[in-house]
């Protein structure tokens, strides 16, 4: 005889980012809430995302400034570095973190649910999880995403491969590494690598990696990263992957112009190639949930999908997979629901974003391409490049490139784009500025912090 269902007011499945910020803003307002997990607590951002890839940006960022010691008057010799060391380190930082999410929902009375979530019954929606059933009047699908690997019809060899959550499973520092993508995840694990001295090529399709950014950012991106010492293979994509009987990979590379290349004696290839939905074992056609051409969940501006009760948010939805955007969107869903915020939403308008590439890059709002197709002649942009102070005893120099993408008669900051050392911390204030409404007079009437790179934002001219 089958279990009866157990009821809730609020379930949620999946226990990243979005998921734990919803459930628990709905048990504060509360709710009787579970969540199903089958993995550890946090999600992509704090196991195999951000969190961990930060520590590898702050790693790799000692090494860079190692270079620059003599040139401020340290004598630095044999210097070490043990991968294992820092990987140590930065997993059982990630387990205490886990032990902190776990603590917080039974603090917050909300029930775990350990495993794999799939509907069970369209008539009245119905989770089974382990043989048991539950329902809820609200169930919310917050299960995030996975990276994506070509398929062995695609690519020969391509299960040699590793995918940005194989990188941080890595025991030893690889020699000889290939990444393959142009985005945010691709950029920041070669620049990782190389850093740390391991000898990196980035195969792209196109000529410039981060290509849906502005085009200063870009353009510059692309060159920082060759003149950080990251091969850049063009017009190229990878025909096959083999073992040579050392082991070590062979990876041919197809070229566009050119005849092909081939890399041989590589320790280690990341796939950085994009990222898929998790809810193909979800069982959404039960429901009859719309999804579009890439299996994102479709939704609503507040989160609802075309089945009432059912709501989903963060990667699974495949807008802006930023760990914030998930956090604010759970909260803001929660206090809809069961909070009286009839009108609670998130603007997804404005968002900062920060790609901690090597010099980090911080962006938020139009680029000036979209700011043109929208205000037109309306448009005006004010650049700055310039060294930063940091690199004025270094024999090693590193540019800063800024802009700011006004719009209308008022000269209202639309957008702000930014790499160089700081970008990154310098965004968050100015992002606040911006959400207000901020105009260039605005930021021309704010005294300058001299000297900082910051100060250049507000004496554009």
């Amino acid at each position: 005889m089958p279990l009866l269902a157990r009821a809730f007011d609020l379930l949620v499945l999946g226990g990243g980012s979005g998921g734990l910020a919803c459930a628990r803003r709905a048990a504060e307002l509360g709710a009787r809430t579970a969540l199903v997990e089958r993995g550890p607590l946090g999600g992509t951002g704090v196991n195999v995302g951000c969190v961990p890839k930060k520590v590898m940006y702050n790693t790799a960022m000692h090494a860079d400034f190692i270079h620059n010691h003599m040139d401020y008057g340290f004598t630095v010799s044999n210097v070490d570095f043990s991968w294992r060391k820092i990987k140590e380190r930065r997993d059982a930082y990630i387990k205490r973190l886990n032990g902190i999410y776990q603590r917080n929902l039974e603090k917050d009375k909300i029930e775990i649910i350990s495993g794999s979530a799939s509907f069970s019954d369209c008539s009245k929606p119905t989770v089974e999880v382990n043989g048991q059933q539950y329902t809820a009047s609200h169930i919310v699908i917050a299960t995030g995403g996975q990276p994506d690997i070509p398929t062995e019809t695609d690519i020969p060899g391509a299960e040699f491969g590793i995918t940005s959550d194989g990188f941080f499973n890595l025991e030893d520092l690889p020699s000889r590494a290939v990444v393959v993508g142009a985005g945010y995840i691709a950029v920041e694990l070669a620049g990782i690598f190389s850093h740390l001295s391991c000898k990196t090529s980035l195969v792209i399709r196109y000529d410039e990696v981060l290509r849906k950014f502005d085009t200063m950012i870009s353009g510059n991106c692309t060159t920082e990263l060759e003149s950080n010492g990251v091969e850049l293979l063009r017009r190229s994509k990878v025909g096959s992957v083999s073992r040579n009987s050392a082991g070590r990979l062979v990876v041919t590379i197809a070229r566009e112009n050119a005849a092909d290349h081939t890399l041989s004696d590589v320790d280690c290839l990341v796939w950085a190639i994009g990222r898929k939905p998790n809810c193909h074992d979800l069982n959404l056609s039960k429901l009859g949930i719309s999804l579009d051409s890439s299996g994102h969940i479709c939704t609503d501006e507040y989160q609802n999908t075309n089945r009432s009760g059912i709501y989903a948010l963060g990667d699974v939805c495949g807008k802006a997979l930023l760990t914030p955007v998930a956090i604010a969107a759970g909260r803001k869903l929660a206090s809809r629901l069961f909070g009286g915020e009839a009108n609670a939403r998130l603007d997804y308008t404005n968002i900062p974003t920060v790609v901690f590439s090597h010099p980090p890059i911080a962006t938020i709002g139009l680029t000036e391409a979209e700011a043109e197709a929208k205000y037109g002649q309306n448009t005006k942009v004010y650049h700055s490049t310039f060294t930063p102070l940091y690199y004025a005893v270094t024999e090693h120099k590193r540019k800063c490139v800024m802009k700011l993408v006004c719009a209308n008669a008022n000269e209202q900051v639309v957008g702000l784009h930014m790499q160089g050392m700081g970008c990154d911390e310098i965004l968050q204030g100015f992002a606040v500025a911006i959400q207000m409404g901020a105009t260039k007079a605005n930021f021309d009437a704010t005294l300058a912090i001299h000297p900082t790179s910051a100060e250049e934002l507000v004496t554009l001219r």
